[in-house]
């Protein structure tokens, strides 16, 4: 399920450095406006202990982890939603994804232009704020100018769609973006036809320096990203992006020791992708065994014969049931073997609600 997320922010706060760390890739990362044109997009394994665990136990052929996707937008700039710095290219972008990671600068550094001339993080968030909720209201606008007369002859869905539509101008008229807004079931219908770009759930990632980021309490730019954060509800992530990068080019042994000389348990990288990961609702079970222990990908709330489809359709189309156990079971008794025995081994049918860290087998017959 191709499934990404977008990472935005001002020109020169560190975005296509965390794009290089995401894919150990070289993007274009130049000290100056504009210099990301085209989006990249890189495709990244999450990280799971669980599935180093599993490697360990069955020692298989083949590894396979699940994957997530990111897509490095260029730089926002003030009237972006007007066209400025090829503003509406960008937006378009923004649009086709499903997350939002907004990077802040964090850091202090005389070398490196900051597009406002100073470093004010809240005054950043703002201003991309602003950006997508007055691109968000043109949509809205639109769409209003084509529901309106018909839910004027008291059309039910008509009406519907202009009451969602009317809460929705409202609020992007304030500068406040429709995610906040405590959405009902038609609302969010709605939200989805529409695509607009504040209703997209999002992560702020607090770039700062190296000196800083063992200690992020004691940044104030940082402070003050994670007290915006917290007062609507979304996550906030601090990282250095240039130590990301130079990370994301040693082996797991050496990452590890890296992370563990400065006191650090998980990269910001790592913490990244499984924030954006989980955002999305997105869950994992597992396959394994000698030939292969591989990582799928499902939504939250899917059932068994939707997530043996996901593997291959035809293990949906003819489905009979599903042989499950957890993780943690396994990790407890140790083998296989000793979870038949205790009777951890459970048959499920096909109205069972896969479990985040199932690890299953799938009969079925077509």
């Amino acid at each position: 399920m191709a499934l990404t997320a977008g990472i935005v922010g001002l020109p020169n706060v560190g975005k296509s450095t965390l794009f290089n760390a995401i894919t150990n890739s070289q993007v274009l990362a130049e000290n100056y406006p504009f210099a990301t044109i085209q989006p990249n997009v890189g495709v990244v394994e999450v990280p799971d202990k669980r599935m180093d665990d599993f490697v360990n136990m069955f020692h298989p052929r083949k590894t396979i982890y699940t994957t997530f996707e990111f897509t490095d937008i260029a730089g926002l700039v003030k009237g972006a939603s007007k066209g400025e710095g090829l503003g509406n290219q960008f937006l378009a972008n923004i649009r086709q994804t499903d997350a939002i990671v907004h990077v802040v600068r964090c850091f202090d550094d005389d070398n490196i232009e900051h597009v406002e001339g100073s470093v004010d993080p809240v005054r950043d968030i703002d201003e991309i704020n602003m950006e997508l909720c007055l691109a968000d209201l043109d949509t809205v606008q639109n769409r209003i100018g084509k529901v309106a007369k018909k839910a004027q002859t008291k059309d039910k869905e008509a009406m519907k769609e202009m009451n969602s539509l009317t809460r929705f101008k409202e609020a992007l008229e304030q500068g406040k973006p429709v995610r906040l807004l405590d959405l009902d079931e038609d609302d969010r219908l709605n939200l989805k036809n529409y695509g607009l770009l504040t209703g997209k759930p999002v992560i702020y990632v607090a770039n700062m320096s190296d000196e800083e980021i063992g200690d992020p309490a004691s940044n104030k730019y940082y402070q003050a990203v994670k007290a915006f954060a917290d007062n609507e509800g979304s996550s906030c992530i601090a990282i250095c992006a240039k130590m990301e990068e130079e990370l994301s080019g040693l082996d797991k042994d050496e990452k590890k020791a890296f992370l563990d000389d400065l006191g650090i348990e998980q990269s910001g990288l790592d913490q990244i992708i499984q924030a954006a990961y989980h955002l999305l609702g997105l869950r994992t079970f597992f396959t394994v065994g000698e030939p292969e222990c591989r990582a799928w990908t499902f939504h939250e709330g899917m059932k068994a014969p939707q997530c043996a489809g996901i593997i291959h359709s035809d293990f949906e189309r003819g489905f009979i049931k599903a042989e499950v156990y957890s993780y943690e079971d396994l990790m407890e008794y140790g083998s296989e073997q000793a979870l038949k025995e205790h009777g951890k081994l459970r048959v499920e049918g096909k109205d069972y609600l896969m479990q985040d860290g199932d690890v299953v087998f799938f009969r079925f017959n077509v």
